[in-house]
């Protein structure tokens, strides 16, 4: 049965002018050319060192492009991206959108995307749906299920959520599954942060992943220690209802992990993540 939730964490801003897609295509991790209507693309703002500041949905919209983000991130996303302007034309602002999420849609477009929304498959993964956005006082509909749903699904799927799962300068995007879920092209060129990215992949550099985990109990807060054998070898980020997300060591990911020494965490590897063979 489909599923439609209203985001009410997400924001979207406009990116207008003759020079929107080359603009970005110089800044972020993803191909910006390959979005089109009704074909997203999921992207990530570096710093210069390589390190994760923002990641975002962009759709086409005919004459913009609309990225769908946290919306605690839109203002400074805004504010860092009009620093790289320069000469180009392009003019960027909130735009009067809501982002909804859609899953378990089958064949064809979910029902709430209606004949204002614009809308694509979320380009991570067939299981996380479709992003849609609607204009403002435009809801769901009457069948919505709650946002808090859709954070359970994409727990379960090991999806991350933005600041919440990823830190800001210090979160290298294949230690987040980037990667695997088509958040970088690696045939584009140069973007900001790209020879870091790069590197990590061709060298072999990833240390940590960010995975699915079960707790024992109730979740215990972000950034609460794992510890194995006494050891700290990660620490939780997102959570609820028992799930989450923990960033933790590859060479620990098949050991007995705890928090606080007697709750035990079980680590659930999806299947679309890719390890060393030493660690799968």
């Amino acid at each position: 049965m489909e599923k439609t939730a209203l985001l009410p964490d997400r924001a979207v801003i406009s990116v207008t002018g003759a020079d929107r897609v080359s603009f970005l295509q110089g800044l972020v991790s993803n191909d910006v050319t390959l979005a089109a209507p009704g074909r997203a693309v999921w992207a990530a703002l570096l710093s210069p060192q390589g390190k994760w500041r923002a990641d975002f949905f962009i759709l086409d919209a005919g004459d913009r492009l609309l990225l769908d983000v946290e919306r605690g991130q839109a203002d400074e996303l805004i504010a860092a991206l009009t620093r790289f302007r320069l000469r180009a034309k392009v003019e960027l602002a909130i735009a009067p959108l809501r982002v909804l999420a859609a899953w378990d849609v089958g064949d064809g477009t979910p029902a709430s995307a209606g004949p204002e929304a614009i809308a694509a498959p979320d380009p991570r993964l067939p299981e996380a749906g479709w992003r849609i956005l609607v204009p403002d006082g435009t809801g769901p509909g009457p069948d919505a299920v709650d946002d808090i749903d859709w954070d359970r699904h994409r727990l379960l799927l090991g999806l991350p959520d933005g600041s919440r799962d990823l830190e800001r300068d210090r979160t290298v995007l294949l230690e987040a599954g980037f990667d695997e879920l088509n958040g970088i092209s690696w045939t584009k060129g140069c973007y900001m942060g790209q020879e870091l990215t790069a590197r990590t992949r061709y060298r072999g550099l990833v240390k940590r992943r960010l995975v699915p985990v079960a707790f024992e109990g109730a979740a215990p807060a972000p950034a609460t220690p794992i510890l194995h054998e006494g050891i700290e070898v990660g620490s939780v980020r997102s959570s609820r209802d028992g799930l989450g997300l923990a960033l933790l060591r590859i060479t620990d990911l098949h050991a007995p992990l705890y928090v606080d020494d007697h709750h035990r965490v079980c680590v659930h590897l999806p299947d679309w993540m890719r390890l060393p063979e030493a660690s799968s």
